[in-house]
């Protein structure tokens, strides 16, 4: 069998688990071939098919996403690193860094607030001049994963990350003074009905908050001001009914809260700035 024809076949194989399942069979591909999208779909159509593309296949087919088999997503236009320890970045979560370079394009001095790939801190270091980033997470395999993405970047030398639990006692302990705070905590209810490459896949601790997807924002928003320099705005990640309740907490904390949408006009970042 040639490429082109395990690609239609793996296509037919995957409709019944992805809504994008010709295209998962190509970048599968393109993987097991070691090239671009684009060069398969240019050069490799006519080639042998690697004997371990059927395996990928069949992992996909069992829900698992394409971003943690070929361990790569992209995110603003930056590859990176993913594995099952971290979430997959989004592209609705580009809205936060739009909103952050907007509202700060002077930042001298970020803080991530649940890093996990690194990929919030390092877009945003990536579209500031001569800043310096902080990202912390609770999990050391994701702070390995955001520190291997900021050394594949050329990210290394402004960045910095740090093992600590906004819900442990003393995690801010020396954390003060950033011009801008992004964070995508966990906002999920517990009983949520996710996808199974989601519920099944990746890291249900960077998902959950409890009953309502709130109980990250209670412990991290009041803790939001102590970490701000002057004239510093917070960036928070929310999920697309949350904005009313996340901004109470926001505003009861000594907030101004503006809310951002994404391309598809749900509410997805809350901007937070002292009044």
């Amino acid at each position: 069998m040639l490429v082109g024809e395990a690609i239609r076949a793996a296509a037919e194989r995957l409709s019944g688990t992805s809504d994008t399942a010709r295209l998962d069979a190509e970048v599968l591909m393109a993987h097991a071939l070691g090239a671009s999208r684009s060069d398969l779909l240019l050069r490799h159509m006519r080639d042998p098919v690697p004997e371990h593309f059927a395996a990928l296949v069949e992992r996909r087919a069992l829900h698992e996403p394409v971003a943690y088999i070929v361990e790569s997503q992209e995110f603003r236009g930056l590859p990176f690193r993913v594995t099952p320890a971290v979430l997959i970045p989004r592209g609705d979560s580009e809205v936060l860094v739009d909103a952050a370079l907007a509202v700060r394009p002077d930042a001298g001095r970020v803080l991530d607030c649940g890093t996990g790939s690194g990929a919030l801190l390092l877009a945003t270091l990536d579209g500031l001049a001569d800043a310096r980033g902080v990202g912390i997470d609770r999990s050391p395999t994701a702070l390995a994963v955001a520190a291997g993405n900021a050394a594949a970047l050329g990210l290394a030398g402004c960045s910095a990350f740090l093992q600590r639990d906004w819900n442990g006692a003393g995690w801010s302990a020396g954390l003060a003074g950033f011009d801008l705070i992004l964070a995508n905590p966990p906002y999920v209810e517990t009983s949520a009905n996710l996808a199974p490459s989601v519920r099944e896949h990746e890291p249900a601790g960077a998902l959950f908050a409890g009953a309502e997807g709130l109980n990250d924002y209670r412990t991290l928003v009041p803790a939001l001001p102590g970490l701000l320099a002057p004239g510093g705005a917070a960036l928070v990640e929310i999920g697309a009914t949350q904005a009313q309740a996340v901004g109470a907490l926001a505003e009861a904390a000594g907030f101004s809260v503006r809310v951002h949408r994404d391309l598809g006009g749900r509410d997805r970042v809350l901007e937070l700035v002292a009044r």
